[in-house]
């Protein structure tokens, strides 16, 4: 069948199929007597490849994604507890890791548990399958999505210098698409789409801004944000604002599904803003936004 990963997602996954394919050469090679020519049919044994694509649950190639991600979680019922009963109950809970900031951050991070990582397709798949969805989150719950080593806080040092793209949706009027929003906001995070210029073996691709996605669950509205790890000065003149620009426009349109001139504002609903991290501590006028 015919393959719905974008560009970076589908060469690595053509990585480890070829992989897979010099594995099985290999083994035959193994097996062959000294000065045997071994025949090999490599149309067969392609056929014995399957993946999440065409066997969900039997698959026995994964697709590799560029980063490895850690998915945390955190409502009124984690606060001060373990998750007896709760939409992650399923995951093992495992202690928030050493990242640069997380001592101070320590006071924020406290009641956020963190549910599990994963760095193939077919790892997201499993997660997703076995958690709740935000329609059914309970008031002032959370899901972020972070790569791996970043933990969803201000201080955290990927994240101490950056942003957040974000949109905020009646809850009443999106309750049915806040799912579907939410799944392809991951899919674009995990697929490097938001901002592709994810990190080469030479160091030559700027590295991507993307560190987190965040989906916030309150009483009257859904919070969709994209955290980057820089945010533009006034009067940038490096390429950083059109960068910025770039991922909040792939968001409100490929992603969220609005048109370009659409306006979204309204009771309890906002543009697709961005706002630094550090604005975001400021109040009134002295806070500086981006509408797009």
């Amino acid at each position: 069948m015919p393959s719905s990963l974008s560009g970076h997602a589908l060469q690595a996954s053509r990585a480890a199929l070829a992989a897979a394919m010099n594995d099985i050469s290999d083994s035959a090679d193994d097996n062959s007597e000294p000065g045997e020519i071994q025949e090999i049919d490599m149309q067969a044994q392609a056929e014995g490849i399957r993946t999440v694509f065409n066997d969900p649950t039997n698959f026995n190639v994964k697709h590799p994604l560029y980063s490895s991600w850690t998915l945390w979680f955190d409502s009124p019922a984690t606060k001060g507890r373990n998750l007896p009963q709760t939409p992650v109950s399923a995951f093992p809970q495992t202690p928030i890791p050493p990242t640069p900031g997380a001592a101070a951050a320590q006071g924020w991070m406290e009641d956020i548990k963190r549910v599990i990582s994963f760095d193939s397709v077919e790892e997201f798949w499993g997660l997703y399958n076995n958690i709740v969805p935000p329609s059914q989150l309970p008031q002032k719950a959370n899901y972020y999505l972070f790569k791996e080593g970043i933990i969803p806080a201000w201080e955290d040092e990927a994240n101490k210098n950056g942003g957040k793209w974000s949109i905020q949706l009646p809850k009443d009027k999106n309750r049915g698409h806040v799912d579907k929003m939410w799944l392809y906001t991951m899919l674009a995070a995990i697929g490097e789409t938001f901002d592709p210029s994810p990190p080469s073996e030479g160091g030559s691709a700027p590295q991507s801004l993307i560190t987190g996605v965040i989906v916030s669950v309150r009483p009257q509205f859904y919070r969709l944000s994209i955290w980057t790890r820089l945010a533009p000065s006034q009067g940038e003149a490096d390429g950083l604002k059109d960068r910025i620009e770039n991922v909040g426009r792939h968001f409100k349109m490929s992603v969220l599904g609005f048109g370009e001139a659409q306006r979204l504002a309204g009771p309890l609903a906002t543009e697709v803003e961005f706002l630094s991290h550090k604005d975001s501590e400021k109040k009134g006028k002295a806070a500086k936004k981006i509408i797009i």
